[in-house]
């Protein structure tokens, strides 16, 4: 199970209200948000590796460089990305609680969270849960290698589960084609404009025509007589969007090969330092939350 851990801590800040404090009255929801569902997840799904993916780099600059829309609308005046005053401070601790809990907690200098999952799910040599509200990651699923998405839509006790069938039902388009849908069609979350005039629909046309982005743009340059779903217009659209398309491929692939060392992931059957998560859980009112995830991973009681 990997999972895209910005997204389940941003989802837990904003789902345990920030009533939620420390003992000296801190705000606390989002690691303790994390915590509750990593146990839940541990005790649903059961695996036998569990690893938080972490974006060393949020906006790597191999794909700024590509196309300078990226992610830019989400840079903080200060520089670095912009993540509610209430939340920042927590993301150190919650840090400091996987290390001493023994999560394995994995990044790679220059990439995203995303880029760490898709090489760890390329490794992987069983099947793989990637856990993540994130719709980039659909286009690692493989029904043959038993690679799903856990997306959550509606929070980790609703789950939508996402394998190729899945994908195509809700796109239109074959399971694994989800990249190139998402270069054509966009996403304004993320700064992707897409082609100006081509929504889900074509693109999904596009797609089921000539099988890829390559495939599409090579029938663009070779059309003479339009008929759909190339018609008149889309060509036009398609044409005007030449110097995006180039661009566009290299910030929505994901990496599956970063030259990083290899994860081991295993539960921990008891914590790597519980001093240290005795501590932090004291002073920072997780005893709760401590005690359910040793509780799901059978840790032994003090």
């Amino acid at each position: 199970m990997l999972l895209d851990a910005a997204s389940l801590y941003f989802r837990a800040f904003y789902g345990v209200p920030t009533s939620v404090t420390t003992p000296d009255g801190r705000p606390i929801n989002a690691v303790r948000g994390f915590l509750d569902m990593s146990a839940r997840l541990i005790a649903t799904h059961g695996p036998d590796r569990f690893v938080a993916c972490w974006d060393d780099d949020w906006r790597p600059a191999f794909r700024t460089e590509a196309l300078p829309s990226y992610k830019a609308h989400r840079v903080a005046q200060e520089g670095g990305e912009e993540v509610p005053d209430e939340l920042g401070p927590q993301v150190p601790i919650l840090v400091d609680v996987l290390a001493a809990a023994g999560i394995a907690r994995v990044g790679a200098p220059g990439y995203e969270a995303d880029d760490v999952i898709g090489t760890l799910a390329t490794r992987a040599r069983g099947p793989v849960d990637v856990v993540t509200g994130d719709r980039d990651l659909f286009q690692l699923v493989d029904d043959a290698r038993g690679v799903r998405i856990l997306y959550t839509a509606r929070g980790i006790s609703d789950l939508d589960f996402v394998d190729e069938a899945a994908v195509a039902e809700k796109y239109g388009i074959p399971g694994r084609s989800y990249a190139d849908f998402a270069v054509l069609r966009g996403d304004p979350s993320d700064g992707l404009p897409g082609v100006s005039g081509v929504g889900a629909k074509t693109a999904a046309a596009l797609i089921n025509e000539f099988g890829d982005l390559a495939g599409i743009r090579a029938a663009v340059e070779r059309t003479v007589v339009p008929k759909p779903p190339l018609t008149a217009a889309v060509l036009k659209k398609m044409h005007a969007a030449a110097d995006y398309l180039d661009a566009a491929p290299v910030v929505v692939a994901v990496a599956r090969d970063i030259d990083m060392p290899a994860v081991e992931g295993t539960l921990p059957r008891s914590p790597a330092d519980p001093d240290a998560l005795a501590a932090l859980a004291e002073q920072h009112g997780l005893q709760n939350s401590v005690s359910r995830l040793g509780a799901v991973l059978g840790w032994p009681s003090r």
